[in-house]
C-alpha cells in the first residue's frame, strides 16, 4: 500500500476528482480526511466506499478560517499528525469580462485561490513540526494557456501555480523534507464539465491528442504519485494531466 497509515486530508472531497482521490487514497490504506461543503455528498461517499473505515468525513468550507482551524485541531487531535494536503476545492463562475460580476470575480477568487492559502497555512505548522509532508495544489491547463470567459477561473489557478512555487522554496527551508507540487487537469469528466455543452465539449476534445475527455481517476493517480514516498525528490512541479491539449 502506497499510502499505509499516512493521514490525508482532501478538500473538495465530495464529487469530482476529489472523490475520486479519496477513494484511491483509502484502497491505498490511507486515513482520508475527506473535506466538502456537501454533507450530503460526503455521506454517500463514505457509504458508498469499500474501504469506508478509512474514510473520515468533515463538512469544511475553505474560506472559513475559524471552521479550518478548528477542523484542523480535531484532525491532529484523532490522528496526531497530517501527511498530506490534497487541495482540491475550486468552482467556476463563467462569463466574459464585460459580463462578470464582482460577485462572480469575489467568489472564485476566495474558494480557489484564498482557500487554498487558508488550508496550507493551517496544516504547515504541523508539517513543519514533523519536518516532512506533501502538498498537492489542484491548477488547471487553462492556467498555462487561458480561456475564453474565464477571467476569475484562470486568475485563481494561474495564482495556484505561483504559490505552488513559493510553498516548494520557503517550506524546504532547514532541511525540512515539505515537498509542493500542483496538478493541471485538462478536459476531465467531473459534475463542473457536465454543465458544459456537448458542441462546445466535441470542439475541445477535437484538440485533444489523445482524443477524448479524462476520467476523474486519472488525475486521482497522479495526486497518489505526488502524495505517496514515491515522489520523495519531486517539489515545485506542475503536472499536466490534460491528453496532450497544452502540447
Amino acid at each position: 500500500m502506497r499510502l499505509k497509515d499516512k493521514v490525508c486530508i482532501i478538500t473538495g472531497a465530495a464529487s469530482g476528482i476529489g472523490k475520486a482521490a479519496a477513494i484511491l487514497f483509502a484502497e491505498e490504506g490511507a486515513n482520508v480526511i475527506a473535506c466538502d461543503v456537501q454533507k450530503e455528498n460526503l455521506e454517500k461517499l463514505k457509504n458508498e466506499t469499500v474501504n469506508s473505515d478509512r474514510i473520515f468525513t468533515y463538512v469544511l468550507d475553505v474560506t472559513n478560517r475559524t471552521n479550518i482551524k478548528e477542523t484542523i485541531e480535531k484532525i491532529v487531535e484523532k490522528f496526531g499528525k497530517i501527511d498530506v494536503l490534497v487541495n482540491n476545492a475550486g468552482i467556476t463562475r463563467d462569463a466574459l469580462l464585460l459580463k462578470m460580476s464582482e460577485e462572480d470575480w469575489d467568489k472564485v477568487i476566495e474558494i480557489n485561490l484564498k482557500g487554498v492559502f487558508n488550508m496550507t497555512q493551517a496544516v504547515l505548522p504541523y508539517m513543519l513540526k514533523q519536518n516532512k509532508g506533501s502538498i498537492v495544489n489542484t491548477s488547471s491547463v487553462v492556467a498555462i494557456y487561458g480561456n475564453i470567459g474565464q477571467t476569475n477561473y484562470v486568475a485563481s489557478k494561474a495564482g495556484v501555480i505561483g504559490m505552488t512555487k513559493v510553498w516548494a522554496k520557503e517550506f524546504a527551508r532547514k532541511g525540512a523534507q515539505i515537498r509542493v507540487n500542483a496538478v493541471a487537469p485538462g478536459f476531465i469528466k467531473t459534475p463542473m464539465t457536465e454543465k458544459v455543452p456537448e458542441k462546445i465539449i466535441q470542439s475541445v476534445v477535437e484538440k485533444i491528442p489523445l482524443n477524448r475527455m479524462g476520467e476523474p481517476e486519472e488525475v486521482a493517480r497522479v495526486y497518489l504519485f505526488l502524495a505517496s514516498d514515491e515522489s520523495s525528490y519531486i517539489t515545485g512541479q506542475v503536472i499536466g494531466v490534460d491528453g496532450g491539449l497544452v502540447i
